[in-house]
């Protein structure tokens, strides 16, 4: 007897599925990756959201296949499909803790792997530990001073920064790290974290706020309690497979680190030349706090408090691996020159290939050393609903008859009601007295008029607005045009715009 109906046909995808990175992540369970007819066929999914993706062997575009699976399998012949396409493969946990990492690897070279071994009896580890530890404090004291407004974080931060070149011993690094690490998140703990309207109601307290570094289930940033943490933990998790396969590339040893030494369950040297990328990492999840909510779509809580991200987020933050890939490439190129240098006769050798970089190339044609990088920005979702949006606007279509009309009526309302026209009588009186206790003498002799525009004025578009709006105690669309530029505020604030900027005479 014939069957009733016939099983559905999973959905085939091709080089659509890849994005625009070459990044292709996969989930879910029973995951199969293997050789059909020449092509690779990788199936992925939970339930009927099960999905086939089938790649010839030229013009797939991918450069990283990113597996986050509970279980499945990959056929020899796969693995050998990825390797011969020059194809990494990253096998992640969404806490952030790398399973696997294999890539394109250099032939080995035993007078730079002798170099690496005896990098911390010879002092080379020291002085490159220094240089990694100099670039990340920089990035995280110039992230405080210029977008978190914490001058006083800021500065010490930068006396740390000047004790590097004191330091005689690796422990002393680690020491300076961990000091200016306290200073670092601590000018993160309160910083808002925003939802929309409509998740508002579903949101833990705790998550709307960046909070501590440190879990509350492990003491240490293992196991995020709150989205913004987990988001950093996964990105690290990324960070670090690049820098693993950015040290393998260039014939390095990734387990033999400088400062994380015998790092279990890690790649020492990559958790060393990581360190340097860290703050670009953080400036990127902290634009995209400031500009964009979060959505409680995106995230999970488990039963002891632990917060994992969902399939559709991880899949994002995937894409974002080539671009940390970039960042950390210099830096592993120049670990590499630096141990290829204490090697004896190493002038009369050809020096280590920059097949990362391309520095060399660059250099001969008369191009910048580095090629620039630019971070991806997080996608623009509607203030109430969080549905994605275009760039420009706040709400989605759907959204802005209801938003309008709400703010309308109950502008009505308040605009009429004798609270509110109390309060706004008591700002403005505060106001007037504030501008006539004011002298001119309480500014800088260096900050007039023509100095705020030409200075603080055009710096003030990198600035948060509500860092603007807390620093000055006005209103949020005061705030805006003042970042923006449509207002010139009262001479009164220009001293503290000034100080957002970091603007100082001359």
């Amino acid at each position: 007897m014939a069957a009733s109906h016939n099983l559905p046909q999973l959905p085939a995808c091709g080089k659509s599925t890849i994005s625009k990175s070459g990044v292709l992540t996969i989930h879910g369970f029973g995951v199969r990756v293997r050789m059909q007819s020449g092509h690779l066929e990788i199936e992925d999914g939970i339930g009927d959201e099960r999905r086939r993706v089938r790649l010839a062997r030229v013009g797939h575009g991918l450069r990283r296949l990113v597996c986050i699976a509970e279980d499945g399998f990959f056929t020899l012949d796969a693995l050998k499909w990825l390797a011969d396409q020059q194809a990494s493969l990253i096998m992640l946990e969404r806490s952030g803790r790398v399973s696997l990492v294999t890539g394109p690897t250099a032939p080995s070279d035993a007078r730079l792997r002798r170099a690496q071994a005896l990098a911390r009896q010879s002092g080379v580890a020291l002085e490159i530990m220094r240089e990694l530890m100099r670039a990340k404090l920089n990035g995280q004291q110039q992230l405080v001073r210029s977008k978190l407004a914490n001058a006083a974080a800021a500065d010490v931060i930068a006396r740390l920064q000047e004790h590097l070149s004191d330091a005689d011993s690796l422990d002393t690094v680690a020491q300076i790290e961990a000091q200016a690490a306290n200073a670092y998140w601590s000018a993160w703990s309160a910083i808002q974290v925003s939802f929309p309207r409509q998740d508002i109601g579903r949101v833990p307290d705790h998550w709307c706020t960046f909070g501590t570094r440190k879990s509350a289930i492990t003491g240490s940033p293992r196991l995020a309690t709150n989205p913004p943490n987990a988001i950093l933990n996964y990105c690290y998790a990324l960070l670090e497979c690049e820098a693993r396969l950015a040290s393998a590339a260039l014939g390095l040893d990734p387990g033999m680190g400088m400062l994380h030494v015998d790092t279990p369950k890690r790649d020492s040297l990559a958790c060393d030349i990581m360190e340097a990328v860290r703050p670009s990492v953080d400036a990127w999840l902290l634009d995209w706090i400031t500009r964009e909510p979060f959505r409680r779509a995106d995230f999970f809580e488990q039963r002891n408090g632990n917060c994992r991200l969902l399939r559709a987020l991880t899949a994002k933050l995937s894409e974002t691996s080539p671009i940390w890939g970039k960042l950390a490439a210099p830096w592993a190129e120049y670990v590499a020159h630096s141990l290829w240098a204490s090697v004896r006769h190493a002038k009369s050798h050809p020096p280590v290939a920059t097949r990362l970089t391309q520095q060399h190339r660059r250099e001969a044609k008369g191009q910048p050393s580095f090629a620039k990088v630019e971070t991806p920005k997080p996608n623009r979702l509607c203030r109430w609903c969080g549905n994605h949006i275009q760039r420009g606007k706040t709400y989605c279509v759907e959204c802005a008859p209801l938003i309008s009309r709400e703010n309308f009526n109950s502008g009505r309302r308040e605009a009429h009601h004798p609270e509110f026209l109390a309060k706004r009588a008591d700002t403005m009186l505060q106001h007037r007295q504030s501008i006539r206790e004011w002298k001119p003498s309480d500014l800088p002799a260096w900050l007039t008029r023509d100095a705020y525009v030409k200075q603080v004025m055009p710096r003030l578009t990198n600035v948060a607005k509500s860092l603007i709006r807390s620093a000055l105690r006005v209103s949020e669309p005061y705030a805006s045009f003042i970042k923006e530029g449509k207002r010139i505020p009262h001479a009164r604030y220009w001293k503290a715009l000034a100080d957002l900027v970091g603007s100082t005479a001359g």
